[in-house]
């Protein structure tokens, strides 16, 4: 890094200045509920956020007949996506480029947030307590989008900009299928380096794991209670049919089987029965129940191979339980078809990003394999972009009470401000 301290310390105090900026525009995100089919007000509140910061700014729905036939397409979860865009904004140098290009990712859809009463204050309004701010969204991932914001203003306050083209993509349904980012690379978008600030605690992404969502339909045979004994009941056959699942969880998760960049994790692979629905009414025994499971793969295994073993195992166990001898079984996908991947660790990016840690924290980077699925993958291997997530320190994501450090989100937004100016060179705003 040629920056010297002075310049770092110049720029510690313009991220600080614009502490109370950061979370009023956090309130209105999490305030915006961006669950799937509704990431619209949240688009627009970035597509505003962009153009304050001067960058040309395009919106555009995802086109699924264009992107249906691309290595990383995942079926839709909900098959509409008019008004439900993209917000890709671009910053080019004024004068000759001087450095490497880059693109800032992140998404801004949500899951959603559960049982009201369990929250300690409402989901979708942003609570500051001890230095944490709270709101589902509020760490995965609406403040690292912040916090790529930040970095490029905090910059510009200095009287900066990047001396290379920098782009920053606001993208829908990264927690469902990742078809937001995979129509920006199907749109050209490729950069000589891509960062999502995902909320991975100020760790570098070093590889994730796959993921792909499997949908079990059972059909059984209907019964009153008084006759249990003559029905095939749906819904105790899927959990028959998960326990089988389970079993295969188990035997990839052995030692002896795992991915080399997945070897500390005591269990790094995990299969989630993420919700059932079935049967109509409580004194008759359910003819049919529909379970969505997520399963977990390592890097480097085929998405055909993870089907066939899954419909393997699901005709093992049928096979193993007399109850469903009799019952339909249906198997499909929709949602995530996520191949795992992994990153390069001695890439230039990661040295510079690494170096930009250590001159902010003062404290060596760890590095982290992800047993869950980030947008990184459709850079890394279909985009011909390096990418690596780093992002600030939170909790509870997906769950109840979700969180982020305020001070984390400042202090990502300053290691990303000295990368960008390492790694695209800087100009005069």
């Amino acid at each position: 890094m040629h920056q010297d301290q002075a310049f770092r310390n110049d720029l510690r105090k313009a991220i600080a200045a614009r502490r109370s900026e950061v979370v009023e525009r956090l309130r209105r995100l999490v305030r915006a509920d961006t669950t799937l089919g509704r990431e619209l007000p949240g688009q627009e509140i970035m597509a505003e956020i962009f153009e304050g910061m001067g960058l040309a700014v395009e919106t555009f729905d995802v086109d699924v007949d264009a992107i249906r036939d691309l290595p990383g397409f995942s079926p839709p979860v909900i098959s509409d996506y008019t008004n439900r865009p993209n917000v890709v904004a671009r910053h080019k140098p004024k004068g000759r480029q001087a450095g490497r290009s880059l693109i800032f990712n992140g998404h801004i859809d949500v899951v959603p947030p559960g049982e009201a009463e369990l929250w300690t204050t409402p989901a979708f309004e942003l609570a500051e307590r001890d230095g944490r701010l709270y709101g589902r969204g509020a760490g995965d991932m609406k403040s690292g989008l912040l916090a790529y914001c930040l970095a490029f203003e905090a910059l510009r306050d200095l009287g900066f900009a990047p001396a290379a083209p920098v782009s920053f993509q606001s993208v829908i349904e990264e927690e469902c299928t990742g078809n937001g980012a995979l129509a920006c690379v199907a749109r050209g978008d490729k950069a000589d380096a891509a960062i999502i600030p995902e909320p991975f605690n100020q760790t570098i992404m070093t590889s994730q794991v796959g993921v792909m969502w499997v949908t079990i339909r059972v059909i059984g045979k209907p019964a009153h209670v008084l006759e249990a004994s003559v029905g095939s009941n749906a819904i105790l056959a899927c959990h028959m049919l998960f326990q089988g699942l389970q079993a295969m969880e188990a035997e990839w998760n052995r030692p002896e089987l795992r991915h080399p960049e997945f070897t500390t994790y005591p269990h790094p692979l995990n299969f989630n029965l993420g919700r059932i629905e079935g049967g109509d009414w409580g004194s008759t025994v359910p003819c049919s129940a529909t379970m969505l499971v997520r399963v977990g793969f390592y890097p480097g295994t085929p998405l055909a191979d993870v089907r066939a073993a899954v419909e393997e195992r699901i005709a093992t166990t049928r096979a193993r339980h007399p109850a469903l001898a009799h019952a339909g079984i249906e198997i499909s996908y929709r949602g995530f078809q996520a191949e795992g991947c992994v990153v390069n660790r001695n890439a230039p990016f990661m040295s510079v990003l690494a170096q930009a840690h250590r001159n902010v924290t003062h404290a060596e980077p760890m590095m982290l394999a992800s047993t869950a699925t980030t947008d990184v993958r459709f850079f890394q291997l279909y985009g011909q972009t390096p990418a690596t997530c780093y992002g600030p320190k939170g909790g509870s994501y997906h769950g109840i009470d979700e969180w982020v450090s305020l001070d984390s989100i400042l202090e990502v937004g300053e290691v990303l401000a000295l990368f960008t100016s390492e790694w695209c060179g800087l100009e005069r705003a």
